[in-house]
């Protein structure tokens, strides 16, 4: 079984090679460039893309991947008991001890209530959530200074982390341990154990990580987690018009314009690989440029690079105005509502 997928996927890479020699073959007889190396020389070919997109391309963007819908991310978590406090607070479901000096008759032994009070004698209710130890100790001093004649006491906190203990049985006992996989729904939203709905697609690994941590530490502190990319929805590029197999193309790493046109493979006669139109999503707008596949051959061409979401439409006749740019895709593609800009700042939407 492992031959017959190796064979399979050497044919269709090889079908992929083959149709970018085929385009390439054909740029150079029928003359849409002028190739000017010369024999046994060495040239070196730039890269280039959009213009707003020059700082981050080509190997800049899948480390700095954004999460989209469909992806599966691998939360795992730390419980880090060994973290030092300068300031350590009470919180809900820490248990209290109040121990006073000449009155062991009135010690205390309570766990503070989901409403953040705990009850002691000839005082009643206590609200004791978010004080320090001293704080808290000090006030009991000022509220017992008129009941007992030497209002000595003292606070021991002698269990603190018992909702932690617990979420590290629930971890545990599951099947991935201290680890949990969260899909992210078509929404852009992924739903966190104890945090919730977050909003994620967009941004990066480490910005979202980064959020889930402050939502966590606000929840139980001490409680870290780790953020991993467990499975990716896929970065795909869309290519139309003159080519042998128009449609979406899964891309796992940046390709340029020529390997678009060969996972395509390759153009239909009559198309004009010298007016290729790239479309990009870029802020609210749609924004579209023309490559002249041509110039790659030059001495000082450049390969221009995809990103992901990009269409590349390879028309039949030379294109100039981004009105026919308009026409043309939204006769194609489900491609409508988005305003094209091309460089010649002519804007045009797509009804």
């Amino acid at each position: 079984m492992q031959k017959f997928n190796k064979k399979i996927s050497d044919y269709y890479r090889s079908k992929n090679l083959f149709a970018i020699l085929i385009i390439l073959l054909c740029m150079l007889i029928s003359g849409c460039s002028h190739v000017d190396i010369p024999l046994d020389k060495e040239v070196s070919m730039d890269r280039t893309t959009f213009s707003f997109d020059q700082d981050q391309y080509p190997y800049d963007l899948f480390p700095n991947y954004r999460i989209v819908p469909g992806d599966v991310l691998d939360v795992l978590f730390q419980i880090r008991s060994w973290v030092k406090y300068d300031d350590f607070k009470i919180a809900v479901d820490h248990t209290i001890e109040v121990k006073f000096l000449h009155a062991p008759e009135l010690n205390e032994t309570q766990k503070v209530r989901p409403d953040g009070n705990i009850t002691l004698p000839y005082i009643g209710d206590v609200y004791v959530v978010d004080k320090t130890v001293k704080e808290l100790q000090s006030e009991l001093r000022e509220r017992y200074k008129d009941i007992l004649n030497l209002p000595t006491l003292y606070i021991w906190i002698p269990e603190f982390r018992s909702s932690i203990k617990e979420l590290k049985t629930d971890l545990h006992t599951s099947p991935r341990g201290l680890s949990r996989l969260v899909t992210v729904r078509p929404d852009g939203y992924v739903t966190f154990p104890m945090v919730g709905d977050l909003f994620v697609a967009g941004r990066t690994i480490p910005e979202a990580n980064g959020e889930l941590n402050e939502q966590y530490e606000k929840i139980m502190p001490g409680l870290h987690c780790d953020l991993f990319l467990e499975k990716h929805a896929g970065s795909v590029i869309y290519v139309v018009g003159q080519v042998k197999k128009p449609g979406a193309y899964n891309i796992p790493r940046p390709i340029t314009l020529l390997e678009a046109l060969g996972l395509a493979e390759g153009h239909l006669p009559g198309a004009k690989l010298g007016s290729i139109i790239v479309v990009r999503k870029h802020e609210q707008k749609m924004v579209a440029t023309r490559v002249d596949l041509g110039k790659t051959l030059h001495r000082n061409g450049s390969f221009f690079y995809l990103q992901p979401n990009d269409i590349v439409y390879v028309p039949k006749t030379w294109i100039t105005e981004a009105a026919e740019v308009a026409r043309d895709l939204s006769n194609i593609i489900f491609f409508r509502g988005w305003s094209i800009t091309l460089s010649d700042k002519v804007n045009v939407v797509v009804d």
